[in-house]
């Protein structure tokens, strides 16, 4: 698929991710979620930690995030706090592997009530406060997701403020967006963990590089700061040219195998994550859960044609 066919089907499926009515149609149909269940292993605390434990097991490391954005209530806001809260709990009773931290569950900061009409920034970081507590308490790890970049500025400034009390607080750099590259310069000093990716927003092109080939430049260029940098790079790609970048440039860097690591979706390249695990590369991996599975699942689509294809696949054999 050439690069303008590639450009406009993400349009087009990003539209469709904002469309509460194809979001409607779309929860009816037992095709959508069986094919779903490929990238969310499921709606409840029982199928995802199965999930996480056999990721475990298999001596790779788990991010999980419970799904849910743009909440515009504060007890939506409040009942996402609460899940959060019993994931963590439930994960600190897991017997895990011997790495050092090999649980982490990922927020977004809209899911906790940024959005708000009212003091919404103060809320989402009162909220994010309360399970960064939790999380310390119970040996996991926390790392505040991006966003869309109308959001950015507030996101970081709520990461700013979280590291004040959790120094090991992570959070998600898009290298698609032109801001980025000074983002990570500023917040990669001692003891920050950064988790780079590409980005996976519809973003104009005033804010963010529109083909593959600058977004992959820029990636690169993030990547290099972050290794030569003193806190902890998350290598958050499946591409197999930033996989080897990362093993280059963490070489030059004079970086052991435990002071960063890959980060890939759950459901993406699964043989890819085990050579790298087997190998002894650090790898998590992203696994989110929940009933507000919809724009996750549209972000994947668009993210690659080739997850398209399979989602139309299963569509016409199973229809």
């Amino acid at each position: 698929m050439n690069a303008p066919i590639v450009a406009v089907t993400r349009n087009v499926i990003m539209a469709a991710a904002r469309s509460d009515r194809i979001k409607r149609t779309a929860e009816k149909m037992p095709v959508t979620r069986n094919v779903v269940h490929r990238f969310v292993p499921g709606e409840s605390f029982d199928e995802v930690l199965d999930a996480g434990t056999g990721l475990l097991a298999s001596g790779r490391m788990i991010s999980i995030d419970h799904l849910g954005e743009d909440t515009t209530d504060e007890s939506a806001a409040e009942a996402t706090v609460q899940a959060y809260l019993r994931l963590i709990g439930l994960l600190g009773e897991l017997e895990v592997s011997s790495l050092e931290h090999p649980l982490e569950v990922s927020l977004k900061l809209s899911a906790l009530g940024r959005a708000l009409p009212r003091h919404g920034e103060k809320i989402a970081l009162e909220n994010a406060h309360r399970i960064a507590v939790a999380a310390a308490q119970a040996g996991v790890w926390v790392t505040v997701d991006a966003e869309d970049h109308t959001t950015t500025d507030a996101t970081l400034r709520i990461v700013r403020e979280l590291r004040a009390d959790f120094p090991d607080l992570g959070t998600v750099l898009q290298s698609y967006l032109h801001r980025t590259e000074d983002d990570c310069a500023e917040l990669s000093g001692p003891g920050s963990r950064i988790r780079l990716c590409k980005g996976a927003y519809a973003e104009p092109a005033d804010v963010a590089f529109q083909t593959k080939a600058d977004v992959d430049d820029s990636y690169l260029r993030c990547l290099r700061i972050l290794m030569e940098g003193s806190g902890y790079p998350m290598v958050a790609s499946h591409d197999p040219a930033m996989i080897a970048a990362a093993e280059t440039l963490s070489a030059a860097a004079g970086r052991r195998p435990e002071e960063w690591e890959h980060q890939m979706l759950y459901g993406i390249r699964n043989g890819e994550q085990l050579r790298l695990a087997q190998v002894g590369r650090q790898v998590r991996v992203y696994v989110p859960f929940g009933s507000q599975w919809y724009g996750y699942f549209m972000r994947r689509l668009a993210e690659r044609p080739a997850n398209l294809t399979f989602f139309l696949r299963a569509l016409v054999s199973r229809g």
